[in-house]
């Protein structure tokens, strides 16, 4: 047994794996309670911007979560938690990666390629394999430490780093789907239910974003991309419809501010849609509900 593989829940599990690598990811997952991959059909439609509102509004109800941008050719959740330019550092006691963590969401840790890019414009050409071994590694040598949950943050698509996900941890406790209203965007939904049943994954539901725009100065909703399509095909997809959050300006400021809405503007119509999905999500979760 490694030594640093002590807090493992798992000793048995871990003493029987002779990859070293396979060994802290086992350990780092025993770890974590819930696993919760955020994945959308199609690009466009703010997967990230929920991923990082759903995290940060996980924190902010008390639990201690973990965020993995595991999308490696479009990095943007460092951005979207003010953690532009920052870089991560190997702790040499335990020789794991320290996370990032948010100056005001403590109980946050982020891990993302951003972090480890000379400079931000700098594009990653990886094929296939590479993109797997760095996932594999931002699960097994963060030092993640004990997590109610990790959210993991998905580039669009059912491709190489959604099966990476799938397939190194295990279990997880499912997949929520981001969509928007727009017809093309639901085809592309049915796609992403559809590889989640292929992979046996649960789904814990869907969420509508962009459901129409909150106009900043009268605070009516305008249906600009219509409404209520993404609880038409979650019915038709027969899974839960988790809710849907409006568009409002305020969102992509903060975004680009470097705060999620929960904690830019918590009393936004978009921060409390999110607060609705968070409880459900972790009332499906806590009961066993999937």
């Amino acid at each position: 047994m490694d030594e640093k593989c002590n807090s493992c829940s798992l000793k048995n599990k871990c003493s029987t794996v002779k990859d070293p690598l396979e060994q802290k990811l086992i350990c780092n997952m025993s770890r974590i309670k819930h696993k919760i991959a955020v994945l959308s059909g199609k690009g466009g439609v703010g997967k990230t911007t929920v991923a990082t509102n759903l995290a940060a509004s996980l924190a902010k109800k008390g639990f201690k979560v973990g965020l993995l941008d595991a999308d490696i050719h479009g990095p943007n959740v460092a951005k979207m938690l003010g953690g532009e330019g920052a870089k991560l550092h190997v702790n040499p006691e335990t020789e794991l990666i320290e996370p990032y963590v948010p100056d005001e969401i403590p109980n946050l840790k982020v891990a993302s390629m951003a972090f480890l890019l000379q400079d931000p414009s700098q594009p990653v050409v990886w094929r296939g394999p590479l993109k797997h071994q760095a996932i594999k590694q931002f699960l097994a040598e963060m030092d993640w430490g004990n997590l109610d949950y990790l959210i993991i943050d998905l580039p669009p698509g059912t491709g190489d780093e959604a099966l990476s996900i799938a397939q190194l941890i295990k279990p997880l406790d499912g997949f929520v789907i981001v969509t928007t209203p727009q017809e093309v965007a639901l085809l592309d939904t049915k796609k992403s239910v559809n590889f989640a049943k292929m992979l046996k994954v649960p789904l814990l539901g869907l969420i509508e974003n962009m459901s129409g725009l909150i106009c900043p100065h009268c605070g009516k909703e305008i249906e600009i991309f219509k409404s209520g399509g993404g609880k038409k095909a979650a019915e038709e997809l027969n899974i839960d419809f988790l809710g849907k959050v409006p568009l409002e300006p305020r969102v992509v400021e903060a975004g680009d501010e470097g705060k999620p809405i929960v904690i830019a503007d918590p009393e936004s119509k978009s921060a409390k849609a999110f607060e609705s999905i968070v409880d459900k999500i972790v009332e499906k979760v806590e009961k066993g509900e999937i």
